[in-house]
């Protein structure tokens, strides 16, 4: 993987959000030497990474302005259109020739509009989502799902290889239709290893041990891994909250419905996850479904 504290050309990046992900993420590019200008709306959140050498901006026009490439970390399609779009948006405020990337999970219709006016400003444009939760964005081992012109993807190609390994899927949108598909495979595996995990509990078998005795084979998975092990820890702090795994899949769902596709197993997948937030467990992370099925069939809650 990239070392980021290899010499390479510097660029002034702006980088608006700096949340679980953003933070560590603009960090990493301020140990790549480049120049790092962060936004964020809860102020508190940059006093960590100004210790890192990342500038503060007193607004996301700020953070853009006169930046080669913008990087946009914001939780949600609203978000990220409230401020980059408008008269006095970030679009408008940076430079002909610079480039916009949107790291940011958002519906496809969003970034394809969003690179629209992009284009308009003569500004560059990717919808660039992630996945590899909190470890992934301090290890810079993200995967990075990318769409957008060719051409501006090879000039940012190095800037993202910091953050871990960019794709370049397709035109506009395309990266966030990778990113779905991801959120699709991830919310559906996640429910699969809770119900496993569930019914061998029940049928009187060491979860754990089953655990251990399939990863190697032909179930196994990240997921399993990592999550399986959360699950039978029920360590469900949040590396990646329930609440934005279920904003993915109802993003997919209305995907689906555009598409005119049916596609069952994620469909029952959002229903779980819309049921763990209606009963609270939003904040905990996405691991947590399997108290959610716990619920369905009676079985204790810690």
């Amino acid at each position: 993987m990239h070392d980021p504290n290899a010499v390479q050309d510097s660029q002034i990046v702006g980088f608006i959000g700096t949340g679980i992900m953003g933070a560590p993420m603009a960090g990493r590019l301020a140990a790549a030497r480049h120049r790092v200008r962060a936004w964020n709306r809860t102020l508190d959140k940059l006093t960590p990474l100004q210790q890192a050498g990342v500038e503060t901006a007193s607004s996301p026009e700020a953070a853009a302005r006169g930046a080669d490439v913008v990087i946009v970390m914001l939780s949600a399609g609203p978000v990220c259109d409230e401020i980059l779009l408008g008269d006095d948006g970030v679009i408008a405020t940076m430079s002909p020739g610079s480039i916009l990337i949107v790291m940011s999970s958002i519906p496809v219709e969003t970034a394809r509009h969003q690179a629209d006016i992009a284009n308009r400003h003569d500004v560059g444009y990717l919808d660039a989502p992630v996945s590899g939760g909190e470890r992934g964005a301090i290890d810079g081992t993200l995967a990075i799902m990318a769409g957008g012109e060719v051409e501006v993807f090879d000039r940012c190609r190095a800037l993202l290889g910091v953050l871990g390994r960019p794709t370049h899927v397709g035109p506009a949108g395309s990266g966030q239709l990778a990113k779905l598909a991801n959120q699709m495979i991830v919310a559906n595996t996640i429910a699969t290893v809770a119900e496993a995990l569930l019914l061998v509990e029940r049928g009187g078998a060491d979860p754990a041990q089953v655990r251990m005795a399939l990863m190697g084979g032909f179930a196994d998975s990240t997921i399993l891994k990592m999550h399986g092990q959360r699950m039978l820890e029920e360590d469900f702090a949040p590396g990646g909250a329930a609440k934005w795994q279920y904003k993915d899949t109802q993003t997919a769902m209305a995907q689906m419905s555009q598409l005119a596709l049916d596609l069952p197993m994620s469909r029952q997948a959002d229903a779980l996850f819309g049921d763990m937030l209606s009963h609270g467990d939003g904040e905990l992370d996405h691991s947590a479904l399997i108290r959610e099925l716990r619920r369905r069939n009676g079985m204790p809650i810690d």
